[in-house]
């Protein structure tokens, strides 16, 4: 296998066109992320056409700005990875067609990345030399799921959410709250100004195995805001967001003790929720483990943890066949 060095990182599977250059699997040389949250903001969430729509119109330039910013030539790009699932199929297709041209018409590798596998990797961008086995936290829109990292490619899935995800509670219950899209940074930013015990919202299964659920909370949030219509919204948020923290910490805690990992990382979009950091890095503070908090931007979709996962694949399976397509539902 040859040295392959310079890998050029696509994502979008979702609301996000990104790409990135990144050196040998973590050493980032660009990342270019172009979002879409106001494209989709006045319909209250992503509306799939628009979004693959809009990839079409914003990758090449995002490619481009990838590679000057990234201070390389074109043919300086060893490989080419891309996000081929999960996510929205009309979103992935915009990547993976694109990323398959640019690699044959460069002649170089094309590596398809499984988009969960690029989230595990985010931590190692920013934390080289992170110690494996490690328990990595998993919380986005789409899903939330604990798993034990043993190695590079080697992985468990220790629990996922029975229903909805973390993420999806939080757009749920900012869309009913009126606080717009998309509703995770909305909630954040409004319970710093709410009492986090003001409401004492139930923690559904928190001691009960490595599996999520999330759909009776949203539902109990709704109720209470029925039946209590002044209640302070500010207290709404604070106190879901601590339903929420709550459970997926003490699961993670869990889950760390039941494999013996030394760490535990967090990684998706809802590692960016600041009371969620703040309760993981207490969590392994009182119980002597490695906390590992990638910084906000890796913790959202961008494509420079799908080229460091890409660099990994390519190092231990080879290129990905050029007729791979991309997949809309794909696990871990």
């Amino acid at each position: 296998m040859a040295n392959f060095e310079n890998i050029l990182g696509i994502e979008t599977s979702c609301d996000e066109t990104a790409a990135a250059i990144v050196v040998a699997g973590k050493t980032i040389r660009s990342s270019v992320v172009s979002s879409q949250i106001d494209i989709h903001a006045r319909y209250g969430g992503v509306v799939p056409e628009i979004a693959s729509r809009a990839h079409v119109e914003l990758l090449t330039p995002v490619v481009a700005q990838a590679v000057v910013e990234a201070g390389i030539e074109n043919e300086e790009v060893d490989a080419v990875a891309a996000t081929y699932g999960p996510g929205l199929i009309g979103s992935l297709l915009v990547g993976v067609s694109a990323a398959k041209a640019l690699s044959l018409v460069w002649d170089v590798p094309y590596v398809a990345v499984n988009h969960l596998e690029g989230h595990l990797y985010a931590s190692f961008l920013e934390e080289p030399e992170l110690e494996l086995p490690l328990v990595v936290l998993l919380v986005s829109g789409g899903h939330t799921q604990l798993i034990h990292m043993k190695g590079h490619g080697d992985y468990d899935v220790l629990g996922s959410t029975l229903d909805d995800a973390a993420g999806e509670a939080f757009d749920k219950v900012a869309r009913y709250l009126g606080l717009g899209y998309p509703g995770g940074p909305a909630i954040d930013a409004l319970a710093m100004e709410g009492d986090p015990e003001a409401i004492s919202f139930p923690r559904a299964m928190r001691n009960d195995g490595l599996d999520f659920s999330f759909s009776g909370l949203k539902t109990s949030v709704v109720n209470h805001v029925r039946k209590n219509p002044d209640v302070d919204a500010a207290d709404v948020a604070a106190s879901f967001q601590e339903a929420v923290a709550d459970v997926l910490v003490a699961k993670a805690r869990r889950a760390v003790k039941q494999v013996g990992a030394t760490g535990l990382a967090i990684g998706g979009g809802v590692a960016a929720n600041s009371r969620l950091r703040e309760a993981v890095l207490d969590a392994c503070t009182e119980d002597g483990l490695q906390a590992f908090l990638p910084s906000r931007a890796m913790c959202t979709d961008n494509a420079a943890m799908i080229a460091a996962a890409g660099w990994h694949r390519l190092h231990s399976d080879g290129p990905s066949r050029i007729d791979q397509g991309a997949e809309s539902s794909v696990r871990l």
